[in-house]
């Protein structure tokens, strides 16, 4: 039985290298349609939670969708790679941050790659899900793939079809989110939307792997653009003392022609502060310089240092010096009510306060602790939102406007509150500095 075979009889098997907030959620969807999913992680602690435990770690995927699809023998998860020769279909879904230089790492896509080649088979198709520059997979991946003597559209296919996850998002999820598809040749393109079509209710073929890539790229940049517009524009209007959410919500009035953004203490996410960059750097490439997108990466980036000078202004304006003052940020994820802390804005702000002598606790109740990240590493554990904690610290700074917290409560018991999300924005009051 042939790869197309087995895509329309619903008999392929699918092997997901990276089991995060996109590898999962994505396996889960192939598992719930009947089709049979290996997970690969070097994460043996994600396995054990699979194979073992059968539970979430992803606060916004419950337990039991693992559970069933574990029980149903259509889920397992294994750190073994030369497994790699079983499934059909390999889909890579793993990190592609920046380098220390702010420069593309795909050294997780090309580990990926170099593995999968060693125990390619005929048949397979290869999926890349991971954002990235034009080129990575029709000039990158397929070098390391052609070395093993197979032929990309005849032995074996190729394809990208970037992620578009949202994580918590109510009105989406994996399957019901468009999916954008290229190919390397139309065989791999036309493989590749049946596959995903089986799980996708909607599947947008492109022409090819640079325009999918592109497409990925153009949708992050888009909103890094317009996110650092709005920050511009906060400290623009805040220096004019006109609050620039009123503002914004008043421009989104209009029906037509106007689509709000809104500001707050920095981009994170693993894709809006770092795809933009994997562009500008591939443009130089072809003697191109993109001002534009480099510039909004600028401001974007220089958003904590703004907060912390707030952060300043705020404890002088009650006498009190930053060095020795005891400040405890709300919220630690990068967005509401999740429990992501990839680039989260939250952790800079951790650093920049402590380098300027502050003694910083956090509250968020979706991570009760900070792990070892790639950029940090810092021993806290989360402190409990309540008035006899709150009374405990100088400033109170809101860095993630999550459901849970009781503005009012907080407000009453804290003595000086600086505000990046407009949490506390129907109330009035002295001691707090929007920022």
């Amino acid at each position: 039985m042939n790869l197309k075979q087995k895509i329309e009889s619903s008999k392929f098997v699918v092997g997901i290298i990276g089991l995060g907030y996109v590898g999962l959620p994505l396996a889960l969807e192939f598992a719930v349609k009947g089709i049979k999913v290996i997970g690969f992680d070097l994460d043996t602690k994600k396995v054990i939670k699979i194979n073992k435990d059968r539970k979430s770690y992803i606060k916004h995927i419950p337990t039991q969708r693992i559970k069933e699809a574990v029980e149903k023998k259509k889920l397992s998860a294994t750190s073994d790679f030369s497994k790699l020769s079983i499934p059909d279909v390999v889909i890579i879904c793993v990190p592609t941050p920046l380098n220390a230089n702010r420069e593309p790492d795909i050294s997780f896509v090309m580990d990926s790659t170099k593995m999968i080649a060693k125990y390619l088979r005929k048949g397979q198709l290869i999926s890349l899900e991971s954002t990235t520059y034009p080129g990575t997979t029709d000039e990158d991946m397929l070098k390391v793939l052609e070395s093993t003597g197979y032929k990309v559209g005849k032995d074996y296919y190729l394809c990208f079809s970037p992620e578009r996850e949202d994580p918590n998002n109510p009105n989406f999820s994996t399957s019901t989110i468009p999916k954008v598809l290229g190919g390397v040749t139309k065989k791999c393109r036309d493989l590749g939307v049946m596959i995903y079509s089986k799980v996708i209710n909607t599947v947008v073929p492109v022409s090819s792997t640079k325009a999918a890539e592109s497409a990925k790229l153009l949708e992050n940049i888009f909103r890094s653009i317009n996110i650092a517009l709005v920050n511009e524009l906060k400290m623009v209007f805040d220096r004019m003392g006109i609050d620039v959410w009123e503002v914004i919500n008043a421009a989104a009035t209009k029906p037509f022609g106007f689509t709000p953004f809104y500001p707050g203490p920095g981009l994170g996410g693993h894709c809006i502060p770092i795809d933009p960059f994997y562009l500008t750097w591939k443009a130089r490439e072809f003697d191109i310089s993109s001002k534009f997108i480099e510039l909004a990466g600028e401001i974007n980036t220089s958003m904590p240092f703004y907060v912390v000078e707030k952060v300043i202004h705020a404890l002088n304006d009650h006498k009190k010096s930053i060095k020795g003052s005891k400040i405890l940020i709300l919220g630690l994820a990068y967005k509401k009510d999740i429990d992501d802390l990839r680039e989260s804005p939250s952790l800079k702000l951790i650093e920049l306060l402590q380098d300027n002598g502050a003694k910083v606790d956090y509250n968020d109740d979706y991570s009760t602790s900070i792990p070892k990240l790639r950029k940090y590493n810092f021993n806290k554990k989360s402190v409990k939102m309540i008035p006899k904690n709150i009374k405990k610290y100088d400033l109170l700074l809101l860095s993630t406007e999550h459901s849970y917290y009781d503005y009012k409560m907080i407000l009453k018991y804290a003595k000086i509150i600086v505000d990046t999300r407009n949490g506390f924005g129907s109330f009035k009051n002295k001691k707090i500095y929007k920022a």
